[in-house]
């Protein structure tokens, strides 16, 4: 059965891609935005039954704050939090903010599809084993859980770091290379890299990854460091 919905994820990439996903299996799809900082105004214009909402960092204050307004002024618009492996914080803020589901990022698409039916008809559309997960987070906490994304971030160059925000952002080899100020073939180099040492086999999977495990906001602050940062510059490779 055919909904009609939105998706906004704060990394473009991401929401298009499975805005169109969802096109291609017969979903009627509103639009597709990023950031999700300006999702409320464009979800409460549109109205859709259902708002895709994806978020890298479900536990930080203020992350839901636009489906708080969503839920306000669009109560009948049901809401669902595409995000990473949740803990049990950001699976409570998500539904306290008014939110009908969640679903981690990796999920099939079968699976947002069988989600965005359930929050449609008014019912929660969360995993069991989500749920079970939370719950086993609360009753046995970690003292010092593992950093995925800052593992795999000390695994990359800053100029690699500046490729994978880029990526993730959509740009393609030609927009890279003028960016960066390199050769197209450099640029493809190291995309090639970034790939390799992330262990994954396309940019949109580099993407997800990097959302999936706050590798890509790590990214983007370490690249804003480092551009401020007294000293000589990194020059651009040569063009050849």
């Amino acid at each position: 059965m055919s909904v009609r919905l939105m998706v906004v994820d704060d990394h473009r990439l991401l929401a298009e891609a499975l805005a169109s996903a969802l096109k291609l299996r017969g979903h009627r799809v509103l639009a597709a935005a990023a950031p999700t900082g300006g999702a409320a105004e464009l979800v409460v214009s549109r109205a859709p039954e259902v708002c895709l909402f994806g978020t890298a960092l479900p536990a930080e204050p203020g992350a839901f704050d636009p489906i708080v307004r969503i839920r306000q002024e669009r109560p009948q618009v049901a809401v669902v939090v595409l995000g990473p492996v949740p803990s049990p914080r950001g699976i409570a803020a998500a539904f306290a903010a008014g939110a009908c589901g969640y679903v981690r990022h990796d999920e099939r698409i079968e699976g947002v599809e069988r989600a965005m039916v359930k929050a449609r008809a008014g019912e929660a559309a969360v995993a069991p084993t989500l749920l079970q997960g939370a719950f086993a987070e609360l009753l046995n906490p970690v003292a010092q859980p593992d950093d995925e994304g800052q593992r795999l971030l000390q695994m990359l160059t800053p100029r690699e770091v500046e490729v994978l925000v880029r990526v993730a952002e959509g740009e393609d080899t030609r927009l890279i290379a003028a960016g960066m100020r390199i050769a197209p073939s450099t640029a493809r180099t190291h995309v090639q890299r970034v790939l390799m040492k992330l262990g994954v086999g396309s940019r949109l999977e580099a993407a997800a990854l990097a959302a999936r495990t706050g590798l890509l906001d790590r990214a983007a602050m370490t690249a804003a460091v480092c551009a401020a940062e007294p000293g000589t510059p990194e020059g651009p490779d040569p063009v050849v």
